[in-house]
């Protein structure tokens, strides 16, 4: 999708806000995509709480959430954190292993974020639509992340 092409360059430039914290910086992300990208209902990271095997929530943009701590290996965001590789989920009623945030939410997609090597955190997008995320979405998405690592290490 083109979308994501004129996105990028809003990315880097939000990126490279230095007078800006970093977590107005992936407010700015959040509030950028969920804007921006129509089937992005819910955007935000998760972080890996220290040494402790769970998520904790991060800045987002949309409905507030109960899940602001996940363990390792809980729901989608939680099984990322241990397998270390995107997941992207066109129905979240057929997922087993799925933590409902919300009734409206029909999609998901998770991509993990890398800091030397180590997954950190993660974006985590909720979708109204049924089947929305394409590979676009997937690259995208590996775009931002590499790009949030940059201020993260």
């Amino acid at each position: 999708m083109m979308i994501f092409d004129t996105l990028k360059p809003q990315i880097e430039l939000i990126i490279s806000e230095e007078q800006k914290s970093i977590n107005d910086r992936l407010q700015n992300i959040c509030a950028l995509l969920e804007k921006t990208i129509t089937h992005y209902n819910w955007v935000g990271f998760y972080f890996r709480n220290g040494k402790k095997e769970e998520l904790v929530l991060g800045p987002y943009v949309g409905a507030p959430t109960d899940h602001t701590v996940i363990p390792f290996g809980k729901g989608i965001c939680g099984q990322v954190a241990v397998s270390n590789k995107n997941f992207v989920v066109p129905d979240v009623s057929a997922q087993d292993n799925y933590i409902a945030c919300s009734i409206t939410v029909k999609a998901e997609i998770v991509i993990p974020i890398f800091v030397n090597g180590a997954n950190i955190g993660q974006i985590d997008i909720d979708s109204s639509f049924p089947d929305p995320f394409k590979k676009e979405d997937e690259q995208f998405l590996e775009f931002v992340c590499s790009k949030v690592a940059t201020i993260l290490s």
